[in-house]
């Protein structure tokens, strides 16, 4: 049940967004409505509510119950009335770099949990700075990254890490992660929030100290001080026998880990190592694939480099923001991404993680559904108080580990396999 003067368990913010319009038709097909889950979806405009409520006829026929609640993302009132109304908000309104400030401050003050997709590594560093303390205070839990950026990564890793300690009594003080396979398209949002990224490193150069610095999201005092590897090129993958190039989702997935580490106690070892690539295949075929890979990728970062490109880039190339791969193309998507762990004392350890939908926008949808239902739901006690964490700005891992590893292999089609 929802507390007394709370009628939703979660609301979805940002519902006609491209990635909202998916999270929504989810959660209408997977929880219903009107059902023992009570959820809302939120925006700013009325009629673009009421267009995507009308499409989810199919998926419910008391679509028309879906309650719509009006909000801007810059509307501090409006906002504050959002929060007064449910346990849990997930937000879609990317960037968040642009957006999202006003939401997890509304969050972080109101006491009411939330959780987005954000794959930005230097706004989630000033989100924590800003509002850390008054999350703690409120007993908000503020988790950002739990789309495909991070929990695969997040939830893959400490998933491999129980494994070692239930086998070794230790864990694995080193983990590399390698895309092993992924099929699936991009969305004009996701390109906005890399060409922001990229206009803030170009207008604020001490960002490019920050997006280096492997523990950049770790709490202060950590302690880390083992050196990381960064893969920048070509390289040979010696276990799994194949060229390697490097992933564009490190840069956030590896910090969100570190983080982890840390708020796990240490869980994974004071000199943890971690670091993800992209394989590309064996022989002369697999180094000309990834060798068009990074020269295609160095092209791209060189022409959001520089302001006139980049607004080309934004007005005839790239797609705009509420563009994307269309319903057959997220369908036909899929992930498989493998994960290799060594203890100190010799031990090897393999594990994957994969996907039934394209992981940016099917698969996202489907993680972020899940992960909004787990905060919402289970980390409350059948009196309605919260549970698990005492507020903050835990990671997936630290906010949910187990609990939502076995959600999404139940209903979003994930799978975590150890190989052995």
């Amino acid at each position: 049940m929802t507390e007394p003067h709370k009628p939703y368990h979660l609301i979805v913010f940002g519902a006609t967004s491209f990635v909202g319009q998916i999270l929504t038709r989810y959660l209408a097909g997977r929880y219903g409505i009107g059902g023992g889950l009570k959820w809302a979806i939120a925006g700013r405009s009325q009629s673009k509510l009421e267009q995507l409520r009308a499409g989810l006829e199919p998926a419910s026929g008391a679509a028309g119950e879906l309650p719509l609640l009006l909000a801007d993302a810059g509307n501090d009132e409006q906002l504050w009335a959002l929060c007064g109304q449910t346990r849990a908000i997930v937000s879609t309104v990317g960037p968040y770099a642009l957006y999202g400030e006003p939401l997890v401050r509304a969050c972080a003050e109101t006491g009411t949990d939330y959780c987005d997709l954000t794959g930005e590594p230097q706004w989630i560093r000033k989100m924590i700075d800003r509002y850390e303390d008054i999350a703690r205070a409120s007993g908000a839990r503020i988790v950002h990254c739990c789309g495909f950026d991070s929990l695969p990564s997040d939830l893959g890793v400490h998933f491999l890490q129980q494994e070692a300690i239930r086998r070794y009594g230790c864990p694995a003080s080193g983990v590399k992660m390698r895309v092993k396979a992924a099929k699936g398209g991009l969305s004009g949002g996701t390109f906005a929030s890399m060409l922001e990224l990229t206009r803030e490193v170009m207008a604020d150069p001490a960002l490019k100290k920050l997006l280096a610095n492997p523990y950049a999201l770790c709490p202060a005092g950590h302690g880390f001080r083992t050196r990381q590897l960064n893969q920048k090129g070509l390289a040979k993958d010696t276990d799994l026998l194949s060229w390697s190039v490097p992933f564009i989702m490190a840069a956030i997935n590896t910090r969100v880990v570190h983080r982890s580490n840390a708020l796990l106690d240490n869980g994974y070892g004071d000199d943890f190592r971690y670091d993800e690539a992209m394989l590309c295949g064996r022989g002369l075929r697999g180094w000309l694939t990834g060798a068009m890979i990074v020269g295609g990728l160095g092209a791209f970062l060189l022409a959001a480099a520089w302001r006139p490109t980049r607004t080309l880039l934004q007005r005839y190339v790239l797609p705009k923001p509420g563009e994307g791969p269309g319903t057959e193309q997220q369908q036909q998507g899929y992930f498989d991404i493998r994960f290799i762990g060594r203890t100190s004392d010799g031990h090897t350890l393999v594990s994957k993680v994969t996907g039934d939908r394209d992981p940016g926008y099917g698969s996202t949808a489907k993680m972020l559904g899940e992960a909004v239902v787990a905060l919402a739901c289970d980390c409350y006690d059948p009196q309605g108080n919260k549970q698990y964490h005492p507020g903050g700005f835990p990671t997936p891992a630290a906010m949910f580990g187990q609990l939502l590893t076995e959600r999404l292999q139940q209903n979003a089609g994930l799978t975590f396999e150890i190989l052995g």
